[in-house]
């Protein structure tokens, strides 16, 4: 009666060819029990795998740390070796540097005799062209020439022979150089000193007119004729003379004269003086530069002392013409006394240096 039991009732039972084999579910129960193992097995796979990976990984940090420890040596050997190799470098420069100046003393060193001889010839020519500049002598030059011709003849080498034929030249032109006679010249000079004060200047009237009298004096008269003779009476000449000798005395109380410098004519007796003692000065100055033998210094002094005469005294005077002349007469001799130049025996000797 109870309506809760009536689907049950309905409900079929069921049947024997609806249920599932045993076999399908052992097969089942294989196949759970094989995805099972092997889901164990891939387990333990991705274990091990993830162990390896892990050493891997540690030793791939070793590694990395190793590296880098060996990338610092490096670096730092490489700084090491780059220091040394500048020090290398630095030694090699010295060494080239000693190397070079070893050479080159083994080349002054290892020099032939001909090239010393050569210098030595040169150094000695220069020394005795200074002495004899010093002493005015030319003894040291033919000295030294002479013994220069026989060293080169004991060395017997055809590429001196330039050097011997220069100094042939130059041993004649010094034979044929006049020697000054500096101890005379020097007396002449003393002399021209003293004279100085007795040369008469333009503008000494008196004594330019006692100069005209002795020169007028000093020319002979014209010889009369007999015709004149015989007409002019006896009484006539002395009168005649005394009127020559009254106008001679009025012509000196004029005189007209060419004036090419008026400074000359305008010097007062303090300033003739002074001119005289500054003449002086120049002379001994002169004196002086032949004795230290400044030849061209002397002769700038007497071209100033022969410069100051031809401006400021009397050139009609016979003492100014005398002092013109020796002063003219000392520059020459000074000119000659210059020791001659060894130029062709120094040409030489350098062409001979350079040539080795």
């Amino acid at each position: 009666m109870s309506t809760p039991d009536a689907p049950a009732a309905g409900r079929a039972a069921p049947s024997s060819s609806n249920r599932v084999p045993g076999w399908a579910l052992a097969l089942v129960a294989v196949v759970a029990v094989l995805g099972l193992a092997s889901s164990t097995l891939l387990w333990e796979k991705l274990g091990g795998i993830q162990e390896a990976l892990a050493r891997q990984t540690q030793d791939a940090g070793s590694q990395a740390i190793e590296a880098r420890a060996l990338a610092r040596q490096a670096s730092d050997l490489a700084q090491e070796t780059a220091a040394k190799l500048a020090v290398q470098e630095t030694r090699v420069n010295e060494v080239a540097l000693q190397r070079s100046q070893l050479e080159e003393l083994m080349q002054s060193l290892s020099r032939s005799r001909d090239e010393n001889l050569v210098v030595d010839i040169e150094a000695n020519v220069r020394l005795a062209q200074q002495q004899a500049q010093l002493t005015g002598s030319l003894q040291p030059l033919v000295a030294a020439i002479k013994g220069a011709q026989m060293r080169i003849e004991r060395a017997a080498q055809p590429r001196l022979a330039p050097v011997q034929r220069a100094l042939a030249i130059d041993l004649e032109r010094i034979s044929s150089a006049s020697v000054t006679d500096t101890a005379g010249l020097l007396a002449r000079l003393d002399e021209l000193l003293r004279e100085v004060d007795d040369l008469p200047l333009k503008n000494a009237v008196a004594q330019a007119a006692a100069t005209q009298r002795l020169a007028a004096s000093a020319r002979p008269a014209a010889p009369a004729t007999p015709d004149a003779a015989t007409d002019t009476p006896a009484w006539h000449v002395p009168l005649q003379r005394a009127w020559q000798a009254v106008q001679e005395e009025l012509r000196s109380l004029v005189r007209i004269q060419r004036i090419d410098q008026p400074e000359a004519i305008l010097i007062s007796p303090d300033q003739a003086f002074f001119l005289r003692e500054n003449m002086k000065l120049m002379l001994l100055n002169a004196r002086l530069g032949i004795l230290a033998r400044q030849l061209d210094s002397a002769r700038a002094d007497m071209a100033r002392a022969s410069t100051a005469l031809n401006k400021y005294f009397d050139p009609t005077s016979r003492r100014t013409q005398a002092a013109a002349t020796a002063l003219q007469q000392f520059q020459s001799h000074l000119k000659a006394a210059e020791a001659p130049r060894l130029d062709e025996t120094l040409s030489a000797l350098a062409t001979a240096a350079a040539g080795r």
